[in-house]
């Protein structure tokens, strides 16, 4: 199974100048749960925006650049081939950027999405949820408290 999970706003944003653009602990925490133990796909650039690879987690890197190889990755240079290095028999997680998003949305199984009430001014986007294709199997409602800024709701998708 192959899981597109993303954090984006209301207006579909994700980030701006390779940075998100709130701090959601609860939603880093869910990540971290889902991620774990499992192959990561991503681009170079959602890669670099990490200040170090993220423990426990098997990262299969996107890149063009034929001499980019940071250590204890995998890098390849399409999504098709992302895939590839994957193991078939168990969960994989596109975790971004927006390119690799849009790419990857029409041959995924599943989206966990952390929904953030409100709408930025961005760069980077998440693709439209088609609710033809898409139907929606569990949501979790989060209000803003001290430590979030914004309200918030853990959505899961399956393709119809």
């Amino acid at each position: 199974m192959i899981t597109l999970i993303a954090a984006a706003a209301e207006n579909n944003a994700l980030g701006k100048n390779n940075q998100l653009l709130w701090h959601l602990p609860d939603d880093f925490k869910r990540f971290k749960a889902l991620t774990s133990g499992h192959y990561i796909i991503m681009g170079r650039k959602t890669f670099e925006s990490f200040p170090k690879p993220l423990p426990n987690r098997t990262h299969v890197i996107i890149s063009r650049q034929p001499n980019y190889h940071p250590e204890g990755c995998i890098v390849v240079d399409s999504l098709e081939k992302a895939i590839a290095a994957c193991p078939k028999t168990e969960e994989v997680f596109v975790i971004g950027g927006g390119q690799i998003y849009h790419q990857a949305i029409s041959i995924v199984d599943k989206i966990d999405i952390t929904r953030v009430h409100h709408a930025f001014e961005a760069d980077t986007f998440f693709p439209e949820i088609d609710s033809n294709e898409w139907k929606l199997v569990s949501e979790e409602f989060h209000p803003k408290d001290d430590k979030h800024l914004y309200d918030f709701t853990f959505q899961t998708f399956i393709r119809k």
